[in-house]
């Protein structure tokens, strides 16, 4: 069985990022094909990255790039959940994901994300970065507005046709996940 992780890609106090990742976790653990884990990028305290050495090498020297790569490397697959901040993604987890690499390698990304336009932006640059990871990134993907889907723009309260969507892009998760798990 695939172990996937829903990682919480943003930092920020009064972040939605953790309703949104507690949401589609609680879509995810109504399935039967996969284990899912919800990871908190905030947990690992990761400063800006400080490792001498590039991650490429794998030579990790600080206790908490070990951590994290521990914890990333016990995983098949992810599922991005992204703010778009400023067209693009959180600087910390583009900082989260510049801290390793092997531990990406031949494995798959889906994405949860969420914005004035969805977060498809935020999206569009992580599929960049997952392609230089050496990760394979799904179609299927769940964009979440800020207009609709939150009230207030302050609580979230997707639409209920979102949860199609989070489980269109969980099968192809489990999908490519199992084919990348050969490669691996």
């Amino acid at each position: 069985m695939l172990n996937v992780a829903i990682i919480i890609g943003s930092t920020r106090p009064g972040r939605h990022g953790e309703a949104v990742a507690r949401w589609a976790f609680d879509i995810a653990r109504k399935r039967d094909d996969a284990t899912y884990e919800l990871v908190d990028i905030a947990t690992y305290n990761l400063p800006h990255l400080d490792e001498a050495v590039p991650p490429s090498l794998g030579q990790y020297s600080k206790p908490h790039t070990h951590a994290w790569a521990k914890k990333i490397a016990s995983f098949d697959a992810f599922v991005f959940v992204t703010p778009e901040y400023n067209h693009s993604t959180s600087g910390a987890l583009k900082n989260a994901i510049d801290f390793l690499y092997k531990e990406w390698n031949n494995k798959v990304a889906g994405f949860v994300s969420y914005g004035s336009a969805g977060g498809t932006r935020a999206v569009e640059h992580l599929r960049l970065v997952m392609a230089e990871l050496q990760v394979a990134t799904v179609r299927a993907q769940v964009a979440l507005s800020l207009f609709a889907d939150f009230e207030n723009f302050t609580t979230f309260k997707p639409l209920p046709h979102h949860e199609a969507s989070v489980n269109a892009m969980l099968d192809q998760v489990v999908s490519w996940g199992g084919a990348l798990k050969i490669v691996r």
